[in-house]
């Protein structure tokens, strides 16, 4: 049977090859079966907040980059702890604090305060992930002692050719790796991912990510499907056919489903944007692997101003509906929802027990 040679599979990039050029139905639903009986059944939510649209970055297929002429806005710290105060209330165990990327004293030390407050309105009992781009290894501490356990930056490729495609000359590949292993040294439980189905990308490509994964010891990981935006560099040169679309949201639950069963106990986001591929895209992925939900806190008026991508679903969705939908989402998979639990990552505290194991040994 399938899954037998699914559980005694070596990892390596030829394997991840065969599955990913899978073309057999039965294949690929045995590949998500496996990945759901590995996974545990249990869902976190994460609920973002978009607090701040303004980025120093021009990657050329991101919807808020420097060079595009759209509003900018940065929420009143009153409304951020609003929602936060409402993801308090309603049970959820974390929150996303999710900006475009500043570096300016200003914007960092409005995080710092902002996750200080938010700790001490939810009493310590709300976790905080930090999402906002690359920063000195003096910022990435300041905003840990303030409060936050765990920082998304995503990658977006482990490829350095493609990497350099998808962005201007002075984004460094380097650098973002560096701020990976920054965060992994403050002792952030750290996060990244890539985007599935881009253009000039390979299938070589794709299994390297999961092999990058695995390599760099990422605890948390949030893929998704390439949507473009027109009004991007990149994505005006895109094709959305429908035959694309369908080709990179499967891509994308193979993605999930062989970085589940091969890494096994890091958390897994089911994102937004496979369900701008597919009404049911966020069911697909927790049945394929992925056990993290992140609905959307952020006040409506705000949400047409952060759009990364097009057809981004539910932005006229206030909160109270959101966290209904994605309850009822979530038991429609057999699965159930974290209330007031962090859900941390497994993998994390593997990953310090094996540091501190290596650290007494050197001693």
């Amino acid at each position: 049977m399938m899954t037998t040679l699914l559980k005694n599979l070596e990892f390596n990039r030829e394997t991840i090859k065969t599955f990913l050029n899978s073309e057999d139905p039965e294949t690929i639903q045995e590949l998500y079966d496996e990945a759901y009986r590995t996974k545990t059944h249990t869902v976190y939510f994460r609920g973002i907040i978009e607090l701040s649209n303004i980025c120093e970055k021009n990657c050329f297929y991101c919807g808020i980059r420097h060079d595009r002429d759209i509003h900018r806005y940065l929420m009143p710290k009153e409304e951020i702890l609003k929602a936060a105060e409402f993801a308090y209330q309603n049970d959820y165990g974390s929150i996303v604090l999710q900006s475009g990327e500043r570096k300016d004293k200003h914007f960092i030390g409005f995080i710092e305060d902002l996750v200080r407050s938010i700790k001490e309105i939810s009493k310590n009992s709300l976790g905080i992930t930090l999402s906002c781009g690359e920063q000195t290894e003096e910022t990435y501490k300041r905003w840990f002692c303030a409060g936050a356990h765990r920082y998304l930056l995503r990658i977006e490729t482990s490829s350095r050719e493609l990497y350099q495609k998808l962005h201007p000359e002075n984004h460094d590949f380097d650098q973002r790796l560096d701020c990976l292993k920054t965060l992994k040294k403050i002792n952030y439980q750290v996060g990244t991912g890539v985007m599935i189905g881009l253009p000039f990308q390979t299938i070589d490509d794709l299994a390297e990510d999961i092999l990058f994964f695995k390599r760099e010891e990422i605890d948390m990981i949030g893929m998704g499907p390439y949507v473009s935006h027109a009004d991007t560099p990149l994505g005006a040169s895109v094709s959305n056919s429908e035959a694309e679309k369908e080709k990179r949201l499967e891509l994308s639950l193979k993605m999930i489903a062989l970085t589940r069963i091969f890494l096994k106990d890091v958390n897994i986001a089911s994102t937004t944007a496979l369900q701008s591929l597919d009404p049911q895209g966020r069911e697909l992925a927790l049945k394929a692997g992925a056990n993290i939900i992140m609905p959307n806190l952020t006040p409506t008026q705000y949400r047409e101003d952060y759009l990364l991508y097009e057809n981004k679903p539910c932005i006229d969705e206030d909160a109270a509906q959101c966290k209904g939908c994605l309850a009822l989402r979530i038991a429609s998979c057999g699965d159930e929802v974290g209330w007031k639990e962090w859900g941390d990552s497994p993998h994390y505290f593997k990953r310090k027990a094996r540091e501190e194991n290596l650290s007494c040994a050197q001693k």
